[in-house]
């Protein structure tokens, strides 16, 4: 009976895990959608063009690798929740803030701040979920965890499509302070994980451990570069590219981006799912050469419903390679360091890409969107298949050492 309880248990607290993370991931991809929703009427409000409200994209951005160090650093000392918590109020209350900007100016310093929290988030939640679950469900899991992001896309366009035409792009990012009650759940239902307090180390040790893994680092970094590239450049202007270049509607706008996440979703379980057969950089080299061949569909068809089909499909292979990026670089990365250079190396890679979307609207601006979006996702592309391949795996990795066994047992050795 007693083994019958524990087991409910175990269950619950992973439930729960999975749950906060899913929802973290989920709150903060909405809050950094809805500027993209709304990017030409900010614009106009503010008497700038486009591309000058773009770069506050950008902003956002550049600043997520100050939060992935403050906020992941803290999650390897102090435990996962606690991090968590401060970081999920952090970006909600910077987010209401931002619908109150008055110039341009007190908007992009708002939104540099909020970047701080959105690279907080991620590298945190991730790791409180993949060290949660049970490694053979891993990927799966991990591509659920992932497409929070796509959900977050979905409900800001839904966002868009209900709130905007009636009250303008203010109050939506009044609604993005609603993320803050998720750290009630957090505090009350989330049980911090075994793999954290066997890895628990002293500074020197952590400082050592850096060292060590400094290659590792640096590929996951040239990694996630070309990742957040991928997922930028084909999501970040596309609505610009829908209403500035086809002149659609903010309803048709909306339906299409909704119609895109879709596929984002499925995307990202399926081929995270996947990725617990084939393995993880197979599963990510299909979605990626299948993205290559739909480029043409995506942004250049004759109609809506082609584009509408070539939007769902892009977007099922980006965010099917993405939904095993949480269970690949956890299992790359040691143990003593999982809460902070998972999360540090997707936003240096951020920070490496962060002007592809202002790359493509001052492209678009001169030639056209459908132009500049294809050619650099083209290379992009292709320089991630290469990336992927000649690169490691660590699929499967146990994450808690048996009681008999050190911690560090688990870790994946350095490259």
């Amino acid at each position: 009976m007693a083994s019958s309880v524990s087991a409910t248990q175990t269950r619950a607290d992973q439930r729960n895990a999975v749950l906060a993370g899913f929802l973290g991931w989920t709150l903060d991809a909405f809050d950094f959608f809805i500027l993209v929703m709304v990017v030409p009427a900010v614009a106009r409000d503010f008497h700038k063009s486009v591309p000058a409200i773009a770069l506050t994209l950008t902003a956002s951005l550049v600043t997520r690798p100050l939060g992935a160090i403050i906020f992941g650093v803290m999650a390897d000392r102090w435990g996962r929740r606690l991090p968590l918590m401060i970081d999920v109020i952090f970006y909600s209350v910077v987010e209401v803030f931002s619908g109150l900007a008055p110039t341009y100016k007190s908007f992009l310093l708002l939104r540099m701040l909020y970047g701080i929290g959105m690279g907080g988030e991620w590298g945190v939640g991730a790791s409180l979920t993949m060290e949660s679950v049970p490694p053979k469900i891993r990927g799966i899991l991990s591509g659920l965890l992932q497409e929070g992001y796509a959900c977050g896309y979905l409900l800001a366009a839904l966002a868009y499509y209900t709130v905007y035409p009636h009250w303008g792009w203010r109050p939506m990012f009044f609604i993005g302070g609603l993320p803050a009650l998720l750290s009630l759940f957090i505090r009350s239902k989330v049980k911090e994980t075994e793999a954290w307090h066997q890895s628990r180390t002293d500074w020197k040790q952590y400082g050592r451990a850096m060292v060590a893994n400094w290659r590792r680092f640096l590929y996951l970094v040239l990694l996630m570069a070309f990742m957040t590239s991928m997922s930028h450049g084909t999501q970040d202007m596309f609505p610009t590219f829908l209403t500035r270049q086809r002149h659609y509607s903010v309803n048709t706008v909306s339906v299409t981006t909704m119609v895109s996440m879709a596929g984002a979703l499925i995307g990202g379980i399926v081929v995270g799912h996947l990725s617990d057969r084939w393995g993880r950089r197979r599963a990510m080299m299909t979605s990626i050469t299948l993205a290559l061949l739909f480029v043409p569909l995506w942004v250049m068809a004759p109609n809506l419903p082609a584009i509408m089909m070539g939007a769902f499909l892009m977007q099922f292979m980006v965010q099917g390679a993405w939904g095993v990026i949480p269970a690949h670089i956890n299992e790359l990365s040691p143990p003593q360091l999982r809460g902070f250079m998972p999360g540090f190396a997707y936003q240096m890679g951020i920070l490496c890409s962060s002007s592809i979307g202002y790359i493509e609207a001052a492209v678009g601006e001169h030639f056209s969107y459908s132009h500049a979006m294809a050619g650099a996702m083209i290379v992009v592309l292709l320089c991630l298949w290469v990336v992927v391949k000649l690169g490691p795996e660590a699929a499967g990795v146990a994450f808690v050492a048996p009681k008999s066994e050190p911690a560090a047992g688990s870790a994946p050795a350095p490259v």
